[in-house]
C-alpha cells in the first residue's frame, strides 16, 4: 500500500470549501499548543530499524492576517523514542552481568503551513504540509551495573552517532475550539525522511524512513495567554 498525495489534495480541497462556507465574524488569535505522538513505523526501510514509539512536541499556529480564517503558518519541535533496549549476559570469566543498552531517538524541527481550523466554530477541521530538519540519535553502551549503588556501574559507550537530514510531513486533523480560548486538537501526520544513514552506521547505504504519528494535544491561544 502506497501513500497517494492525490488523497491529500481532496482533503485539502474539501477543508478550502468547508472554512469558505463558514461566514461569521472570523478570529485570527492563533495558539501555542502540546501534543502527545505515538509513532509507528511505515514500510520496510523504517520497520527494519525503528519500533513503534512514543514522544512528544509542541508547537505554534500563526494565522496570515489577510487570510486568517483560511491559512496560517505552523512551526514545531518534537521528540520521540524509536528503540531502547536492553541486552543482558553473564560474563564466564568474571560471573558478572553485563548490559548491552542500546537506545535510538528521533527528533524534528518544522515549519509550513496549514488551511482550515482557525475560525470561530466549534469543529475546525485542518490540513497541513511542513518541511523538517530531523535527527536520528542512535547509542550503544555496555554496561557492568551495580545493584546496591548506580553511581559504582562501569560504563562504555561502543557507538554514539547522531545525523541531520530533511524531511517533510502531511497532517490531517480536528481541533475542537473552546471559546478561542482552549482547543482540543488530534490527527494523524505521515512523515517522510530522506537519505538516512542504515542504523546510523558507515553511511554505505541509505535508507528513507516513512511513520505515520497518532497526535493528541491541547492549545491555548496567545489572547488567553495575554489575559485579554
Amino acid at each position: 500500500m502506497r501513500f497517494h498525495p492525490r488523497c491529500f489534495s481532496l482533503v485539502f480541497t474539501f477543508l478550502l470549501v468547508l472554512s469558505a462556507a463558514d461566514h461569521r465574524p472570523a478570529y485570527a488569535g492563533g495558539k501555542i499548543g502540546i501534543y502527545g505522538i505515538y509513532m509507528i513505523p511505515y514500510g520496510t526501510d523504517a520497520k527494519d530499524y525503528s519500533h513503534p514509539g512514543w514522544g512528544a512536541g509542541i508547537h505554534v499556529v500563526l494565522p496570515v492576517p489577510q487570510f486568517f480564517d483560511l491559512f496560517a503558518g505552523v512551526a514545531g519541535v518534537e521528540y520521540v523514542n524509536l528503540l531502547s533496549s536492553r541486552v543482558s549476559t553473564i560474563d564466564p570469566v568474571t560471573s558478572l552481568r553485563v548490559d548491552q543498552e542500546t537506545s535510538q531517538s528521533f527528533t524534528r524541527i518544522y515549519v509550513g503551513g496549514q488551511v482550515g481550523g482557525h475560525g470561530n466554530g466549534f469543529l475546525r477541521p485542518h490540513a497541513g504540509v511542513n518541511i523538517a530538519l530531523e535527527n536520528y540519535s542512535y547509542s550503544i553502551d555496555v554496561v557492568v551495573p551495580d545493584d546496591f549503588n548506580r553511581e559504582n556501574e562501569i560504563r562504555q559507550s561502543l557507538h554514539d552517532e547522531a545525523r541531520w537530514v530533511f524531511g517533510y510531513d502531511l497532517t490531517f486533523g480536528l481541533d475542537l475550539n473552546f471559546s478561542n480560548s482552549i482547543a482540543l486538537d488530534g490527527g494523524v501526520r505521515y512523515v517522510k525522511s530522506f537519505s538516512v544513514p542504515e542504523q546510523l552506521g558507515a553511511g554505505s547505504v541509505r535508507v528513507y524512513p516513512q511513520y505515520f504519528q497518532i497526535y493528541l494535544g491541547i492549545g491555548a491561544s496567545f489572547d488567553m495567554l495575554a489575559g485579554r
